[in-house]
């Protein structure tokens, strides 16, 4: 687990300002110069705050970032955030420290569950998402084997997480996105804002063709679909099932998806009901089944859970 400096959060923001109009919308917190130091060699690790040097090696990497923001047009003034950041350091020194991938491995061996979350949505993966409007790490469930030291033949289930519709924070291609009405009522019953930065989500229409290869790359096993209840008010909903490329359909991911990139849509008649008290997938409106079915079908994943609101009460378990 590599630590995250105040020098990597400055040069988080200079990077981003200097890109100007082709920003990539960093949250601005340092993970992406964090990963360079890590892919670089240069990286401090949590367990390095207790060597006796640790002072002597968070100098050294210092300056070595404020070299590098030399190279911006940029003012900054790290020293209150730099007094808190050595607060916290001392309060991590107060926890024991254990190898964590020995600790996990050793609850599979006893046959503890082990539940991972993954960060982020899918297409933000570093490698197989769309670059350059990535994170920096591996948000594919593939990631659970190297963040935490676990082979992949211990995996078992493999849970994707998708909503009934699509958004996006920050910059990069979003070919179902909405920029009329529809969209902004997506935006204001599902309370689309992002979680760290608070930014307005982009919404749009279910994209299939992003959904199938998250599906693919993750060796889904099971979708669980959320905020269903969103499109309870619309007439029509629709799903993205191929792309329009130079004039042909295609219903694969492309290297890069562009505003060339022109989705083909089939449409769905709306529920028009409120299914927030619905607890039985059988008491589900027929619109709702279809809507669900085809992403079945066209997945090839069961839906086994269905949320109908933002209590943790509100889901439908099939």
């Amino acid at each position: 687990a590599h630590l995250i400096l105040p020098t990597h959060r400055t040069l988080d923001a200079a990077s981003e300002a200097a890109k100007g109009k082709s920003k990539i919308g960093s949250t601005l917190k340092g993970i992406g110069p964090t990963y360079m130091d890590k892919t670089g060699r240069n990286g401090l690790r949590v367990g390095d705050i207790l060597s006796p040097e640790f002072r002597q090696r968070y100098d050294t990497l210092k300056q070595k970032h404020i070299a590098l923001l030399s190279q911006y047009d940029f003012s900054y003034d790290i020293s209150e955030y730099e007094q808190k950041w050595f607060e916290a350091v001392e309060a991590l020194r107060r926890f024991p420290f254990i190898e964590s991938e020995i600790e996990v491995n050793r609850y599979i061996d006893s046959d503890v569950a082990i539940l991972a979350e993954g960060a982020q949505g899918s297409m933000l993966d570093i490698d197989f998402g769309t670059y350059p409007f990535v994170t920096s790490s591996n948000t594919m469930s593939a990631g659970v084997c190297t963040g935490l030291g676990v082979a992949p033949n211990r995996v078992g289930k493999v849970i994707g997480i998708f909503k009934a519709y699509c958004t996006r924070v920050g910059s990069g291609p979003f070919p179902t996105e909405l920029f009329d009405e529809t969209g902004e009522e997506i935006r204001r019953i599902g309370k689309e804002y992002g979680a760290t930065t608070g930014r307005p989500r982009r919404c749009g229409w279910l994209d299939l063709v992003a959904l199938k290869y998250a599906v693919m790359m993750n060796g889904v096993s099971e979708l669980i679909m959320m905020k269903s209840d969103v499109l309870n008010s619309f007439d029509t909903i629709k799903v993205a099932t191929a792309y329009e490329i130079d004039g042909k359909a295609v219903g694969y991911f492309p290297f890069e998806s562009n505003e060339e990139v022109t989705p083909v849509y089939k449409e769905f008649k709306g529920w028009k009901s409120d299914i927030c008290s619905v607890r039985n997938y059988e008491d589900f409106p027929a619109e709702l089944k279809d809507y669900i079915a085809f992403i079945e079908q066209e997945t090839g994943c069961p839906v086994r859970i269905i949320s109908v609101g933002p209590d943790r009460s509100e889901i439908v378990i099939r």
